[in-house]
């Protein structure tokens, strides 16, 4: 088996069904009403976003992140309106955790990621949302991320670094990585296999100085996310990755 083919294999092992018939839909019914419970007349919208959005999401990792769109008109503070949510999910016995800027929490046997944010304006789809890590907020635009990513041809070699990342239990936020692996590969492109070997490159040879920032807002910087240990660590584990023999060795 020829190595993009053998990758190819495990893309489909850990193919997604993120069509409108797709189970993981279900959780968004499941959990509407209960939002629009908590979030009154200022829910604007619950829509998938994230990996399920992006097409960038594997079996094996997070099922469907739901972004929850408040009214700019919402009073609390984006602090306020995280905790506020964590709490509710907890009272109505769901066990959430909290993440950076989501809440995770199991419906109907699937892991979700609940990601509240306050849109800015009536006009567009810029959203304020908390940061946790940071204890701060930032704007952003999901919209614009899932075109960015999904567009981006990289689909596929995303979804295989992303296992690789799982596999090996490394600390590295998706939005981070999905963009890592673009700017790896920007105006440098060959197969499935070639290209994941060269984002593994990338992770050890510039990964640990590289700046890299939001797409819907220049001035968040993503590379943020994780500190210079984290990244370093990120860094080794490809270093490791590229001794080695096969590509069992890497992903499996």
């Amino acid at each position: 088996m020829t190595a993009d083919a053998y990758l190819q294999s495990i893309l489909t092992r850990e193919a997604v069904d993120t069509s409108i018939f797709s189970p993981v839909r279900n959780v968004q019914n499941v959990l509407y009403p209960l939002i629009g419970q908590w979030a009154g007349i200022h829910l604007i919208s619950v829509s998938p976003s994230g990996s399920f959005a992006k097409g960038t999401a594997n079996k094996s990792g997070t099922d469907i992140d739901l972004f929850i769109s408040l009214s700019p008109q919402t009073t609390e503070a984006l602090k306020e309106i995280y905790s506020k949510l964590f709490n509710y999910m907890g009272y109505h016995k769901y066990t959430p955790k909290r993440q950076n800027v989501s809440i995770n929490i199991r419906v109907l046997g699937h892991s979700v990621d609940l990601v509240p944010a306050k849109r800015q304006d009536n006009y567009s789809n810029d959203h304020s949302l908390y940061r946790r890590r940071a204890d701060s907020w930032t704007k952003t635009n999901v919209m614009k991320h899932i075109s960015h990513v999904s567009l981006s041809g990289l689909v596929g070699e995303i979804r295989i670094i992303k296992l690789w990342r799982d596999q090996k239990r490394l600390d590295f936020p998706s939005f981070y990585l999905e963009l890592s692996v673009i700017k790896a590969l920007a105006g440098n492109r060959g197969s499935l296999s070639e290209n994941v070997w060269e984002s593994l490159k990338y992770f050890r040879d510039n990964f640990m100085n590289t700046i890299v920032v939001d797409p819907a807002n220049s001035n968040n910087i993503i590379s943020g996310e994780l500190t210079a240990l984290e990244r370093a660590k990120v860094k080794a584990a490809a270093e490791q990755a590229l001794k080695a023999a096969n590509w069992n060795q890497v992903v499996v």
